[in-house]
């Protein structure tokens, strides 16, 4: 029995790594510990799942207990478990990841996180536990993701210039994209609505605005479309 008893000493634990994207910048959101371990430092928004709790839940709950993000999406990426990542003792966490549109949410720390801020991908230094390790797990499959699934476009306002959609990319990809054949071969998919509008307010010449459609995407996708975005590039310096 006490053989047994050493398979139920472990502990696990969940991550989530949002992403969101502000005036051509993609960003994560991180909180500050207020609590040892690692008291002062940067983090993920993660903590301990309850014995009677399922994974998923835990992820939404820790979400909005630390940073008052509540009704997010979370799709689940990965496992964590190396044996000495947690100084306390085993923990096994599972990392979910998320896209949201900034300006749609308001960050509200509370519990142990003394701070809850975005901070540009480009710019993340050294985080808590083994959440660098994660970040770039959950960053890498974001990379994946918006080449193969219309992803990209949670992150844009419901109204977007072609131009902010190809920052977007650029961002996520951490490539030069060529412009030409970047609109080329979105204008080709047929799911964006031209909304025969202009910006508004804006120094230099009004662009054309668009909208996502959902519904013409849903359709195709049930006809056996595959989004798949193949581009040219020229790789910038990686972020993280």
């Amino acid at each position: 029995m006490s053989e047994v008893n050493t398979f139920f000493k472990s502990a696990f634990s969940v991550d989530n790594v949002i992403f969101g994207f502000d005036e051509g910048d993609l960003k994560v959101l991180l909180i500050k510990r207020g609590t040892s371990p690692f008291k002062g430092m940067w983090a993920l928004p993660g903590d301990l799942v309850y014995p009677n709790e399922d994974i998923d839940a835990a992820a939404s709950r820790v979400l909005e207990e630390l940073t008052g993000l509540r009704n997010v999406y979370l799709e689940q990426v990965k496992a964590f478990g190396k044996v000495d990542r947690h100084p306390i003792g085993r923990v096994i966490t599972i990392a979910y990841y998320s896209l949201v549109r900034i300006s749609k949410y308001k960050i509200t720390p509370a519990s142990f996180a003394r701070q809850a801020q975005w901070h540009s991908i480009s710019d993340i230094g050294d985080l808590a536990f083994d959440h660098n390790e994660i970040l770039n797990a959950c960053f890498e499959q974001l990379k994946q993701s918006v080449r193969t699934r219309p992803i990209g476009f949670e992150l844009l306002p419901p109204k977007f210039t072609l131009t902010q959609l190809q920052h977007l990319y650029e961002a996520v990809l951490e490539t030069e994209l060529d412009k030409r054949n970047f609109r080329k071969k979105i204008l080709s998919m047929n799911l964006l609505i031209d909304l025969n509008e202009s910006q508004e307010g804006v120094a230099h010449r009004p662009a054309r605005l668009y909208a996502f459609d959902r519904a013409r995407y849903e359709q195709l996708v049930s006809d056996g479309f595959h989004f798949e975005l193949k581009e040219s590039r020229r790789k910038l310096t990686p972020a993280i």
